[in-house]
């Protein structure tokens, strides 16, 4: 199989993402940047991950998501190759449209950066597969936009289409609804806001995160 992380100006967590897919696949992921117009042939899995994509500038994801890489993962995501966005790559999504709502600033209006427990909505998604309904899982968060917003509606339809996939257990952001991570209508795209990346293995203090990567790997590799 064959998976893929997009570097954007800015990025900072794209070399821990990279180190996740290859530890859990067992295959170098490839590296991709924000100026390629095409994506490889064959591509399986696409990872946006976290940082600071063109400095934030406009708003979070708002340049990054009108990067050339940007219109070749949109058509990919739209085919069903699963897609996932953490944190910044979770902003880049919402403002490429492949995910409803925006990402505003945390209440506090300060950087949170410190391992939060999240309860796992929906264990049925091609990303959840290997946790259970209901558990309480820990993953780092590390943000300063990470306050998920949409609008009423578009949250009832959320909530009773369970494409809710992870909670914060306790708020770290004021959040509306306490929302860590959406799904697409298709299932095939994740927007979270921590980190699952950063809690693959015990020395990282913990490895709730690898089940995430092995949900998704597990099932593209018996597909």
């Amino acid at each position: 199989m064959k998976t893929a992380v997009v570097t954007f100006p800015g990025s900072n967590c794209d070399r821990d993402m990279q180190v996740a897919l290859r530890e859990v696949s067992g295959r170098e992921p490839l590296h991709l940047w924000h100026g390629d117009a095409e994506l490889p042939d064959g591509l399986d899995f696409i990872a946006l991950p976290g940082g600071f994509s063109y400095g934030d500038y406009l708003r979070s994801g708002a340049m990054a998501a009108n990067s050339p890489i940007m219109r070749s993962v949109v058509a990919a995501a739209n085919r069903g190759v699963p897609v996932l966005g953490v944190c910044n790559g979770f902003q880049v999504l919402t403002e490429a449209g492949l995910l409803p709502g925006a990402l505003m600033r945390n209440a506090g209006q300060t950087f949170v950066c410190r391992t939060v427990p999240l309860k796992v909505e929906n264990s049925q998604s091609l990303f959840t597969s290997a946790y259970d309904a209901g558990e309480e899982i820990l993953i780092p968060v590390a943000h300063h936009d990470g306050n998920y917003f949409a609008d009423t509606a578009t949250l009832d339809r959320l909530e009773g289409d369970g494409r809710v996939a992870f909670r914060y257990c306790d708020s770290v952001n004021g959040s509306q609804r306490d929302i860590a991570g959406v799904l697409n209508a298709a299932g095939n795209v994740l927007g979270m806001m921590p980190h699952p990346e950063r809690a693959i293995e015990k020395a990282q203090g913990g490895s709730d995160g690898r089940r995430l990567f092995e949900s998704v790997i597990g099932s593209l590799v018996g597909a």
